[in-house]
């Protein structure tokens, strides 16, 4: 089976990077893979991205070795298998906050004995080999985000979930549910310590931690500090950027 090009680069004690689309466009994520990027989530959940659109993306990141990510709306078993059906190496539930809510979407990551997925994976043993079945358990990411209240308290619990492999924060929710500020790169001493307190609750587990981030400097910052797998910016994000550019230099003409 082909390699999990992330879980070699943790081996080798480095970090990942990560870029984030929103967009529903196969010809933008093979422009964004071949950018070079360690990995690229397609975004289900608030991006305006549907089942047809994520297979096209996914098989268009697959044209390099970055690896194909897939963020599915909600714990829906169905959404995270037809996922990996599609050929994604890891796939990302939001806002699980108990240790039964994160044994329900590992299960649907991980085949028998280990879950409960289903048999099926037409286009996923195309890219990935025809000894995909057997392998997928070891190979496969199992993401949770933690971004609620709910999701802190119960972390030492989700984290310890057999067959989960990252905690990745969602900067945003989590400070709305503290009842601060809703922003991406998060300064507010509240949430640094929830950012804090998730990244050592990953160590303490002996799994990966990540995080979402807007911009450059933020995001060399989380890398610095210890996270595995750190998001720098998004489609959506470099678009209104270069918006903003341009609307600043047709104020000058």
């Amino acid at each position: 089976m082909r390699p999990n090009a992330l879980k070699d680069l943790w081996k080798a004690g480095r970090g990942a990077d990560n870029f984030w689309l929103c967009l529903p466009s196969a010809l933008g994520a093979e422009i964004a893979a071949h950018q070079g990027w360690d990995s690229i989530l397609i975004d289900m959940q608030h991006g305006q991205i549907g089942y047809e659109a994520m297979c096209a993306m996914v098989l268009a990141v697959s044209t390099t070795t970055t690896v194909p990510l897939v963020r599915v709306p909600w714990n829906e078993p169905g959404d995270v298998m037809r996922a990996l059906d599609a050929g994604a190496y890891g796939v990302m539930c939001p806002s699980v906050e108990t240790e039964d809510e994160c044994r329900r979407f590992v299960g649907a990551c991980r085949y028998a004995p280990l879950g409960y997925r289903s048999v099926g994976p037409r286009r996923a043993m195309l890219y990935a080999g025809s000894d995909y079945v057997a392998q997928a358990n070891d190979t496969v990411l199992a993401i949770v985000q933690i971004e609620t209240k709910s999701g802190l308290d119960n972390l030492d619990a989700i984290a310890a979930v057999p067959g989960l492999d990252m905690v990745y924060v969602g900067p945003s929710d989590l400070g709305l549910s503290l009842g601060r500020a809703v922003k991406a790169d998060q300064t507010d001493p509240v949430v640094v310590a929830a950012i804090d307190a998730v990244l050592a609750g990953a160590r303490r587990a002996g799994i990966k931690g990540g995080i979402f981030c807007k911009s450059v400097g933020y995001a060399r910052a989380m890398a610095e500090k210890g996270f595995d797998l750190v998001t720098v910016e998004s489609d959506e994000g470099l678009l209104m950027l270069g918006g903003e550019r341009l609307a600043k230099f047709r104020e000058t003409v």
